[in-house]
Formats: structure tokens, sequence, C-alpha cells
């Protein structure tokens, strides 16, 4: 057997040491020369796609380059994660993270992709409030009444969710669990059906997003009892949250990011967060993205990858302390 002598040892090293550092320059300087894709793991026209091909526009005009948008989806956004997190973390693969594929899927499925190892975040897109609401004949003006009339009736309230396991289902599980009160739960494929039945009168309740609810709120067929974000929301100022009303702590926001494969070179992903923050800067994106009651949310990848490592802990734990069995 042979071996080296040290000093050839540490030779090998640092010139291992300078090629690797050569590599991210390289990527600094050189990224992007072509196309980048952006993989949608929901279907084309809704509130998360909209969000995507605004924001990845503006990005495209100050990289340089064009930015294709794939939708892809199916099992709750996480064939488009895993195909994510096998791509090449070159920076050209890239995909619109969002509350489903990196917050509440980890906690209810058995999933092929870890939601923090195998992505490198980039940074958010966008935020919203989910609200409470209940059909306008409902006889719950505020919070506190409509648990009140939950305790008065037990099992007899429903509420509808876009699916068991999606983030309008595991918010209301987090408000029972909370208040200690039980409703029944309603699961649609999707959330449309489901607030056409809470529109109609087949359920008495939803935690939907307010990009969701606010057309509705605005027309007065839906009555907003509290929002699950951390304060108030500018759009409905006079809704109290829901940690207002004595649930401290109580926070639950639907949010659209960008995420990368792991491994992606830190100059890559220094470039594109400036990119999609630059975006996001812009007063039209700004005001389009409020007209969808969404807020611009310019972070660094620092402080996205805490925030999806706090998502995950706190639905997991959820999920966890209820009990709760999603059927696969």
């Amino acid at each position: 057997m042979h071996y080296f002598p040290s000093h050839l040892g540490r030779l090998a090293a640092t010139c291992l040491a300078v090629a690797s550092l050569h590599l991210a320059c390289l990527a600094q300087t050189s990224f992007p020369n072509r196309v980048i894709k952006v993989i949608v793991p929901v279907t084309p026209g809704g509130g998360a796609d909209m969000v995507a091909r605004m924001v990845t526009d503006k990005m495209s005009h100050a990289l340089g380059t064009s930015i294709i948008i794939d939708n892809k989806a199916g099992a709750s956004g996480s064939l488009a994660a895993l195909e994510v997190a096998r791509a090449a973390p070159d920076g050209y693969t890239l995909m619109q993270c969002f509350v489903a594929t990196h917050s509440t899927n980890p906690a209810v499925l058995k999933l092929k992709y870890d939601p923090i190892a195998d992505f490198t975040p980039v940074g958010m897109m966008a935020r919203t409030s989910n609200v409470l609401v209940v059909g306008d004949k409902n006889k719950a003006k505020t919070l506190p009444e409509f648990l009140a009339l939950a305790r008065s009736k037990p099992g007899a309230m429903s509420y509808s969710s876009a699916g068991s396991g999606s983030a309008t289902h595991l918010i209301m599980e987090y408000l029972e669990n909370q208040a200690k009160v039980g409703l029944v739960h309603v699961p649609y494929k999707g959330a449309a059906p489901a607030i056409q039945d809470l529109l109609g009168g087949q359920v008495d309740a939803m935690f939907p997003s307010l990009t969701t609810a606010l057309p509705y709120i605005k027309a007065g067929k839906l009555r907003a009892l509290a929002v699950a974000s951390p304060k108030r929301d500018p759009l409905l100022p006079e809704v109290p949250t829901v940690a207002e009303m004595g649930f401290a702590g109580f926070s639950a926001i639907q949010w659209w990011g960008l995420c990368a494969p792991a491994k992606t070179p830190e100059p890559v992903v220094a470039k594109l967060n400036k990119a999609l923050n630059d975006a996001l800067a812009q007063p039209d994106i700004s005001k389009r993205l409020g007209d969808m009651a969404a807020e611009p949310t310019p972070i660094t990848p620092q402080q996205f990858e805490e925030f999806l490592k706090t998502e995950v802990t706190k639905w997991s734990k959820l999920v966890k302390d209820v009990n709760l069995q999603i059927e696969q």
C-alpha cells in the first residue's frame, strides 16, 4: 500500500480548496447564462401561480435571462418538491415553495424529501393572513360567540377545508385544540369547492387565506370573525386576531417563497435573493400583491431558513398533540 507524503496531502487539500473557491467565483460571475426554470406546485391560474409569475417576471429582467414557469400539481405539491430536491444545485431549477410543501405536508405525510435538508432557501415572495369566516346567516358575530355556539352543540357544527392535512384543515385543528371545542371536519378537493359550500350553508365555517376569502367578505356573503396572523390585517383593521381573543401566540399564515436544491452555491443564492427582493420592492408588484390581499415579504435566505424550521416544528407538534392521522 502506498501513502502520500504529508506535504503532498496538504498540497492536494489546498488545491481542492482553491478549486472550490474558483467554482464559487465562476458561479457568481457567470450565473445566469441560460434559462431558469421555476416549478410551481399548483395548476395555472390560481393565487400561488399568479404570485409566482408576476414576481419571476420582474426577476428575469434583473437577472438578464428568461425565467419559465413549469406548473406541476399533484400530491399537495410533493411531486414538484421531490423533483426540485433531486435537481442539479446550480440555480437553474427552482421551485415556488409554499405552506403545503414546506410546512404542513412534512407534519402529516410520509415524504420522500426533507423540507430542510434537501433545499436551499432563497427568500420569501409574499404572505397573507388566514381568516376565520362564517356564512352571512350564521348567528356568531365574534370568535367568542362562535366558540360558545360550538360548545352548546357538541359535534353539530362543521367546517370545510381544502383537504385533509391542508393548511385550512390544520389551522382549524389548531383553534380547536387551543379553544377545547369539537367541530366536524368536511374536507374538499381544493379551496374553491370548500368555500362554495360554506357560501351555500352546507358547512358552518372555514379558515381560508384572506386572498381566497376577501372578495366574499367585501360582498357581505361571508363574515370575518378573526385573523390568524400575529397582528391585525390592514385590509380588515376592524377584525381582531385570534391571539387578541385570549389565545396568546396563535399564529398561522399562508406564504409563498423560492427554494433551490440543497448545496446550491452561496453566490448563486445571493444573486437570486437580490433579484427577488428587488422585484418585491417595485411599486407595481406591491400594488398587484396588495390587490390579492398579499404582502411582499423581502427577507434574507438565512431568515427564510429559520422561518421554515419554525414552521415545520410548529405543525409537527400540533399534529402530534392532537394525534391527527391522515390517510395517504
